[in-house]
């Protein structure tokens, strides 16, 4: 009891402190759940696919980005922070693989590996912040609270974005420019007043002591320069927008005691030259791993020192070329110049970025009413933490591609000037300098702390939490068990078999996810000491926000060209997916009726990975259950907005449960395997003279007694012309044959007799090697399988078997190639 009552009449700031130690365990142990939610491709194709798929020589996809010819991204700073411990990982792996058994490298270990290792750099974020806070004596429980809430840190902070990395090396800049502002302040300020005092001083004894004073004042003016200037250039390399987030905190540390009598321009010139040349090594270091990587440096030419200018790689300036181009930018989509200030800010920090936006509006407008006693002074932390939020803002709203992620660096000097006003609300006094009833009402109503207090932390807490839901479990969220799913297919799949998979309405799915040896490279065989190279079985199609109609076309196209594998002389099995939005499965339907492939292909609903929330494809509020989602059920879809599986619209509670039911059941990803309907062949048995005659058999004789008219007539006219002595020569008139057979009739026998076509090469130099009709029974049955697909031709050929009177011209003859296809024939 006595324990409770001291937890609950802890001070304030003791609550936010341990609320916000929940939220840093909960940062920490959403990385293990997984997260499932997807929120933008360059998660994975800036950084994980490229080197998890390089270190486990797995599949994956390279982007243009990484293009050798004018890379945009450097290598450097992922090869260190991924493709290092993947190494000690993969070591330990092997070890436990070997002594007891145990397998940690699948998908679930390239998703969360690499998580963890930005999840912890995300936490230095919290540091920075509390370190400004104790450095400036503001309350930091507070700050770190809506910090460790923030569905900024809970979603990027825990993903493999470039952007985290930006976000997180902005704020060991600003820590840094910070503590230097202070210091600087603070020694410049002793040393003005130790030469104040050193004036005044009357004997020689107290300005020695005075001047010892001031030598023993600590050196401030290159402070943490090496540090600042090597984070500036890894910035610069692993996303060139740093420089605009980074130069009002250069600007800063560099006008730092500016005015006073201690700080002139020499000094201010010195830190510029001196910046510049402690960023040359990094600078080399990062060059030089590129211009390797990219291979437009070798060993070889080191070695010879034959060097240009174009061995060497600045992909921070390809990344500028290339976003200079409009056309360039606008692929990836065009966005009006007012998106981050009224839509983006709002989206990542809610009511505090409207905080911040008329916290910044009335400093403006003071600065324009000239009051100028009422501003804060240009080197104040004030100052320092408003530049580094609407200076990037101003330049990045020029960019005409406009995403939320390009703003998470503000994220620190943003929370730590507003959220103090989750407690005590937009403004603690009128912030007007004029009265009037109108602005004394909008005080009273929103802006004051009565008005505002008890519901901004309410309200921080419920947004951050359900966009935390949305972005981190929903959103695209099926991606990740389709990939383990796949990875499943394609480790029990038969062999001589390839696997293809369709996607659309959903972003690009991560190859080495799936887990596949990747094909372009050399693999080594522990056991036989021998390296040897995969055949490629795996294929991925995307096809983005195509129409299903068109989409439609892909698949018969797809299926096709797999049939006519299928049917070749490697007779390559395969197996054909499509993963979806199930939102989008009733269209799928109707695009399939439309595209009159209903009738050869059959669409099997395999799984649903639930949850899955595409914005490309809404779920409709009112969907037909359960038509929409099962393929078996498309047969009661009467394509007119109801089935006949539904009741019929009413207030009732089992309709009302069964349009809930199909809105829950669209927030899935489903995936079908796409099978190609194939005519079973008719299974006829062979006459025998034991049994009567019955109206079939001899409805059968009189059908193939014009057939055998035809034949023996073709027989005697190649005799007359004197081919009888040369089989070879007698078989090549089979495609006169077959072009007068594809005459009579030409719909329903053209596929057989353009199979008939191919085989025939092979039959050519059997019949020349062999004219006895007991070897040509025998190689009979390979003929008759590659034309299994054509059912007609199975029919006649066990008819022709059993019927002893077409024995003695086929020995004669010793040409069947001739008969054969017309035999076959129903």
């Amino acid at each position: 009891m006595r324990l409770t009552k001291i937890w609950k009449n802890r001070a304030p700031g003791d609550r936010h402190l341990s609320t916000y130690f929940c939220f840093a365990v909960l940062r920490f142990v959403l990385v293990f759940v997984p997260q499932l939610g997807y929120v933008h491709p360059d998660e994975f194709f800036q950084s994980v696919e490229v080197m998890t798929g390089d270190h486990f020589r797995l599949e994956h996809t390279r982007t243009w980005e990484f293009n050798n010819s004018m890379p945009v991204r450097s290598i450097t700073l992922p090869f260190a922070l991924l493709r290092v411990p993947w190494s000690f990982y993969e070591f330990i792996a092997i070890y436990l693989r070997t002594w007891w058994n145990i397998d940690i490298l699948g998908t679930y270990a390239y998703v969360v590996f690499p998580r963890i290792i930005y999840t912890l750099i995300s936490y230095s974020n919290d540091w920075c912040l509390y370190r400004i806070c104790r450095l400036y004596g503001m309350r930091f429980e507070i700050r770190l609270l809506a910090l460790g809430s923030s569905w900024v840190l809970l979603v990027f902070g825990t993903r493999t974005f470039s952007n985290s990395l930006e976000m997180a090396m902005c704020s060991w800049l600003l820590c840094l420019v910070a503590e230097c502002m202070l210091r600087t302040n603070t020694v410049v300020y002793k040393k003005e007043f130790l030469e104040e005092k050193y004036e005044k001083a009357e004997s020689i004894s107290e300005r020695v002591r005075i001047w010892k004073l001031k030598n023993a004042l600590p050196a401030h003016n290159l402070q943490h320069l090496l540090a600042m200037s090597t984070i500036c250039v890894a910035g610069v390399f692993n996303r060139p927008t740093f420089l605009l987030f980074g130069a009002p905190m250069v600007f800063f540390w560099l006008l730092r005691g500016m005015g006073t009598r201690s700080v002139t321009f020499r000094d201010f010139n010195l830190r510029i030259a001196l910046f510049c040349l402690c960023s040359l090594p990094a600078l080399i270091v990062f060059i030089f791993c590129d211009s390797l990587y990219y291979q437009h440096l070798t060993v070889g030419e080191l070695h010879m020192m034959h060097l240009t200018i174009d061995n060497f790689v600045f992909t921070p300036w390809n990344f500028i070329k290339a976003n200079l181009d409009s056309a360039q930018t606008a692929s990836h989509g065009v966005h009006p110049c007012y998106v981050h200030l009224m839509v983006n800010m709002p989206l990542l920090f809610n009511v505090l970025a409207l905080a911040s936006l008329g916290a910044f509006a009335q400093l403006l407008l003071r600065f324009f009413q000239a009051e100028y006693q009422v501003l804060p002074r240009f080197q104040s932390i004030v100052s320092l933490m408003s530049g580094a939020i609407f200076v990037p803002l101003f330049f990045l709203s020029l960019i005409n591609h406009q995403e939320p992620r390009f703003l998470l660096p503000v994220t620190l000097p943003l929370l730590l000037l507003h959220a103090p006003k989750l407690v005590t609300g937009f403004s603690a006094k009128y912030p007007f300098q004029k009265e009037h009833p109108l602005l004394r009402r909008f005080y009273d109503v929103i802006l004051s702390s009565k008005a505002s207090a008890p519901y901004l932390l309410k309200i921080w807490y419920v947004s951050n939490v359900a966009l935390t839901l949305f972005f981190g479990f929903i959103h695209q969220a099926g991606l990740y068990p389709l990939a383990v799913d796949m990875s499943h297919v394609v480790a029990t799949k038969p062999a001589a078999t390839h696997i293809h998979l369709m996607t659309s309405h959903m972003y690009s799915l991560p190859l080495h996810l799936v887990n596949i040896p990747s094909s372009r490279v050399l693999h080594f065989n522990m056991q036989t000491h021998q390296r040897y190279r995969r055949q490629r079985d795996f294929y991925l199609y995307e096809y983005g926000g195509l129409s299903l109609d068109f989409l439609m076309q892909k698949v018969k196209l797809i299926s096709g060209n797999c049939e006519v594998k299928l049917s070749g002389p490697n007779r390559l099995r395969y197996k054909l997916y499509l993963a979806i939005p199930a939102s989008l499965s009733g269209e799928l339907h109707e695009a399939l009726e439309r595209s009159n492939a209903s009738s050869y292909l059959n669409f099997e609903l395999l799984n649903i990975f639930y949850p899955h929330l595409s914005t490309e494809a809404f779920p409709r509020l009112q969907g037909r259950h359960p038509c929409d989602l099962d393929a078996p059920h498309w047969t009661d879809d009467d394509l007119r907005g109801t089935c006949a599986v539904e009741q019929p619209p009413s207030f009732s509670v089992s309709y009302l449960t069964k349009q809930f039911s199909s809105f829950v059941h669209q927030l899935g990803l489903a995936l079908y395997e796409i099978d190609v309907r194939r005519k079973k062949p008719r299974s006829v048995e062979p006459k025998t003279a034991a049994l009567p005659e019955t109206p079939a058999t001899f409805l059968m004789d009189f059908t193939l007694f014009p057939q055998f008219l035809i034949c023996l007539a073709l027989c005697i006219a190649a005799a007359q012309a004197g081919f009888l002595a040369s089989p070879v020569t007698t078989y090549s008139a089979a495609p006169a044959y077959a072009a007068t057979y594809a005459a009579a009739a030409p719909v329903a026998y053209t596929a057989p007799v353009t199979t008939y076509a191919a085989a025939a090469p092979a039959y050519s130099t059997y019949a020349a090697a062999a004219p006895a009709y007991s070897t040509y029974a025998a190689a009979a049955p390979a003929y008759t399988a590659s034309v299994y697909s054509a059912p007609a031709y199975t029919a006649p050929v066990a008819t022709y078997a059993a019927a002893p009177a077409y024995t003695a011209p086929i020995t004669t003859y010793a040409a069947p190639a001739v008969v054969s296809p017309f035999l076959k024939k129903k």
